[in-house]
């Protein structure tokens, strides 16, 4: 370049540090291939060649080109500064116990051809734009590097692809910024913290000797941390902060987190009365159920307050042993904290308004696949959170495993890379390393509104339970435990050492701890005098009943709902085919009084937000229906622009939300399920995409939705949509496992039903839209139609609607007119209902002997109906249980018993249907059509 050509117009002069680096690959890049770079950097590479750099310092002939040798010296600096951003984790002090020898590969300046003096040369702007004041040139910058990147606290963003958050994070650690100094008070606060929670668990180690408390210790910096956490939260404006984790570290965390007092943690230990123990006040709110949990699973929430003013409320989700699977569940807590439902249209989510934090363990964050699905609900629409802080409680072992056996990645975060989440790495030894963490986690999630990841490396300081001896597995390791002070010890003796606190300072606030233990202790009912239950009391809602609600709708509001379905703007261009079916489906309806079963879904929709109730409906293919049958979002055909009828009802008085949701199960249903909880006005709806697919969240079904009011007094309504039926279609999309669900039905847990008319669906969902408000609501399963959503049998009539309610049983119309003569009492439930009906129609015979009743709701068992059935029927000889259903699937291996119960003396109850089976169903549609007329044909034949 000459002296004379024009700085301003020359390329390179804005490129330097990490940048540079950047060009300079490119452009090796380009000399293989012009065309495998970008098109504007190749038009400058062909322009201006090799990347060079000139500098303005003065001399005689004015600015200074610098020459290819020391270009080629900067190009190894920039490189090497590189690596120790990019590596420096790898030769940090994170872990307590390792030596942390320099790994030299990359860090010796001989290994780039550089010394000392060439890096003095070097302007440090070149290799450290944010450098503090006090690093004056290229060799310093290094040297600070090295400092920054391999210090207690270490730094993983170059799996971060966004460039101004990539540059905002190097900026905020190389600059210095998130060290913030601590105050003297912060500093003996953070002391005083660490006291409690050593104490709390050492005095439960000498109080309760031999029970099972999986204590923090190793990492007793996650509750300071939390505190921390929380606090920014609160000053940054949420009013809802939102924590899961497993059961490590839990009780303390209730304990100093939380304010569980000390007195109620000691008497679960004790297995003593304490509600006379929980603050009069109500800021602590602990829920439990009729049947209990043990200690180390229960949650609370905790009222912060100023003066007489709640701020915010602080969470800790109840969790069972399933580690990992209460992630999803704080995801949908928090998006129903953030979200306002009191209008119509989408609700409008603010999301400084509530924060979620979920901790993991190290064996579980890879270990676990719920962990990436709930990860990859990061940035998708209908469930992002604006970001959730991550907390690994790295405790460098899985139960007895360690970590070689227990993942195949260098550290237990690496799956956030994945989905570019920033990773710090944080000595759990080092208290103010862990605080600059929470630091630069709550920045970037208030700028950019979205995860971050603290890896907190410590130890265990015991086995896996207080009961486990770790050295029959670890004994190398726990020998070096043993010998190791614990991080109170550690930052003690450091303040004292700078100055900061004397001895009798540190001894004055471990005396106050143990005092604070001791005195509560002393209020806990002694062991000797407690009486023991031994009968669980349930509530008085269990076995009950439903209460009779009216679900009708006035005939004028249905018809005008009806018109608002299929209006839509003007310049509003809906697929041709999609408008036919939907002005034809709202046609029949307005002139003939027929509602087939889409219609009566949106009928039902349309007419709960009208009540006021907000609704959320989400799965895969949920906006238009797995069978192409709902089509509640419409898409113009000409822009793609989406337009929904039920966001713009005239009479809507809350929010409807409809997401289709990521290819996943379980973290979606666990979102919904957490939503569902945190939102109890809400009527919220989950659909799997086939009933077949639940399978893949059996742990939520097992562990939450069927238990979590027994275990923990946990209310939810989620109503879940299982596409059940028997086609021909194999056996992956044929049953939803009724079985399943009645195998865990049992003390009202959850209604389970199997419909046949679009009335039907209409009143059940309109009933548990009433129900969420009331103190008898329970989870609502439905086995969905597939083929029975177009059958001409199952539409309705609009008087149904209007006039109607749900029927838990449906006698078939046309038989049981002369009970007297009615031999054979036929139960069945959904498709093989309507199969049956088909062929009645198709039949001349008299059909006396035989009544069909169509179960509707298999759960709560209908009891009073079926006998009042029962009794008219005189002349009955037998009672015969159909289904699709192989006999160890379906509903007959619970209603068998049930049956029995109330079967007249001497009558037989009879089993029709296919035999047991392995697979649900046929591969084969002919076999399955020709066992499907069998079951049919022997249901209607009368031989004896």
């Amino acid at each position: 370049m000459s002296e004379g050509t024009n700085i301003r117009n020359y390329p390179w002069e804005n490129f330097y540090g990490p940048n540079l680096g950047y060009v300079m690959e490119q452009y090796d890049l380009y000399k293989s291939d012009p065309d495998s770079v970008d098109i504007e950097l190749k038009e400058i590479f062909d322009n201006w060649g090799s990347p060079s750099i000139q500098t303005k310092q003065s001399t005689s002939a004015g600015n200074e080109t610098i020459s290819a040798d020391k270009m080629k010296q900067i190009a190894e600096a920039v490189k090497l500064v590189t690596n120790i951003r990019r590596y420096g984790h790898l030769n940090a002090s994170i872990y307590p116990f390792e030596d942390t020898a320099e790994k030299n590969e990359f860090l010796r300046l001989d290994e780039y051809d550089l010394t000392e003096e060439d890096l003095k040369e070097i302007p440090v702007h070149l290799l450290c734009e944010d450098a503090p004041a006090h690093v004056t040139n290229g060799l310093e910058a290094y040297q600070y590097l090295k400092e920054v990147y391999k210090s207690s606290i270490a730094f993983e963003f170059s799996h971060v692809h966004n460039y101004e958050e990539k540059t905002w994070l190097m900026k905020m650690v190389e600059s210095g910024t998130i060290f913030k100094p601590l105050s003297t008070e912060k500093r003996k606060s953070i002391l005083k913290r660490l006291t409690e929670v050593e104490g709390f668990e050492q005095f439960l180690h000498r109080t309760f000797v031999g029970q099972k408390r999986f204590s923090i210790e190793g990492l007793d910096m996650l509750v300071p941390i939390l505190d921390e956490l929380i606090s920014r939260s609160v000053k940054d404006g949420s009013e809802t902060i939102n924590i899961g984790m497993a059961h490590r570290g839990r009780l303390n965390v209730l304990a100093h987190v939380l304010g569980k007092p000390y007195e109620i943690i000691f008497s679960e230990f004790q297995h003593a009365p304490n509600k006379e123990l929980v603050p009069s006040e109500g800021s602590i709110g602990i829920n439990y159920g009729w049947s209990g949990d043990v200690k180390y699973h229960l949650g609370a929430n905790k009222q912060i307050k100023e003066q007489s003013d709640v701020r915010a409320k602080v969470t800790l989700a109840n969790n069972p042993s399933h580690l990992e699977f209460i992630d999803p569940i704080v995801e949908g807590y928090t998006r129903a904290a953030q979200e306002n439902r009191s209008e119509k249209g989408y609700p409008k989510q603010n999301v400084n308004e509530a924060m979620a934090i979920l901790i993991h363990g190290d064996a579980a964050f890879p270990g676990e696949g719920i962990v990436a699905e709930t990860l990859n609900l990061n940035k998708l629409t209908g469930y992002q959170t604006g970001g959730t802080i991550h907390i690994i409680a790295n405790n460098m072992i899985g139960f007895t495993t360690e970590s070689r056996d227990s993942r195949s990645t260098k550290y237990a975060s690496d799956l956030a890379k994945g989905y570019e989440i920033p990773i710090i790495h944080v000595n759990a030894d080092d208290p103010e390393a862990c605080i600059a963490a929470v630091y630069i986690a709550m920045e970037y999630r208030k700028k950019f509104k979205s995860d971050f990841l603290i890896d907190l490396i410590g130890y265990r300081r015991f086995g896996h339970n207080e009961m486990d001896e770790p050295s029959m597995t670890q004994p190398r390791l726990y020998e070096k435990v043993r010998k190791h002070p614990t991080v109170r010890e550690l930052y003690g003796k450091a303040l004292e050492n700078e100055g900061t606190l004397k001895s009798e300072d540190i001894e004055k606030i471990n005396n106050e701890v143990q005092s604070a233990l001791t005195e509560a202790y002393q209020k806990v009912p002694d062991k000797k005098n407690i009486e023991i239950t031994r009968e669980i009391k349930l509530p008085e809602f269990v076995n009950s009943g439903l209460p009779k609600l009216n679900t009708a709708v006035n005939k004028d509001d249905l018809l005008k709902l009806n018109e608002e379905l299929v209006t839509w703007p003007e310049n509003f261009n809906v697929f041709s085919k999609l408008k036919r079916i939907l002005e034809k489906r709202a046609k029949s309806f307005s002139e003939d009084g027929k509602v087939e079963w889409a219609l009566g879904e949106a009928l039902a929709f349309a007419s709960i937000l009208k009540d006021g109730t907000p609704i959320r409906l989400s799965g895969q293919d949920s906006q238009r229906g797995t069978f192409a049958q709902r089509h509640i979002v419409l898409h113009d055909v000409e822009n793609g622009e989406f337009y929904s009828p039920l966001h713009q009802l005239s009479d809507a008085k809350a929010s409807f939300a409809v997401h289709n949701s990521p290819l996943s199960e379980g973290s979606v249903i666990g979102f919904e399920y957490g939503y569902n909880v945190f939102a109890p006005e809400t009527l919220v709806l989950w659909e799997a995409q086939y009933g077949d697919f639940a399978n893949a969240a059996q742990v939520f079904f097992d562990q939450f939705i069927a238990a979590g009011r027994a275990k923990w007094g946990q209310k939810s309504g989620l109503v879940m949509l299982l596409p059940h039926g028997f086609e021909g279609q194999g056996p992956e999309h044929s049953s939803g496992r009724l079985e399943r669900f009645l195998q865990l039905a049992a003390e009202d847990s959850w209604q389970v039903a199997n419909l046949t008319s679009a009335a039907q669906y209409f009143h059940i969902l309109r009933r548990q839209a009433d129900l969420l408000k009331r103190e008898e609501v329970r989870p609502l399963v439905i086995m969905t139609p597939k083929s029975l959503l177009r059958n001409p049998l199952t539409v309705s009539d609009i008087n149904e609607l209007c006039e109607g309610e749900f029927k838990p049983i449906i006698e078939q119309p046309g038989l049981g007119t002369s009970p007297e003569k009615v031999k054979r009492l036929v139960l069945c439930s959904g498709k093989i209902s309507i199969d049956l009906t088909d062929k009645l129609n198709s039949m001349d015979e008299n059909l006396d002997w035989v009544h069909i009743l169509r179960v509707e709701e298999l759960y709560p068992f209908p009891k009073e109906i079926i006998t009042s059935i029962l009794e008219r029927l005189t002349s009955l000889e037998e009672i015969v249980w159909v289904q699709e259903e192989p006999q160890n699937m379906g509903a007959w291996t619970f209603y068998d018993s049930k049956l029995r119960e109330v079967a007249p003396t001497g009558i037989p109850v009879r089993y029709i249907g296919r035999r047991r089976r392995q697979s649900p169903a046929e591969g084969d549609p002919n076999i399955h059509k020709k066992d499907q007329e069998r079951i049919v044909t022997d249901t209607l034949t009368w031989n004896k």
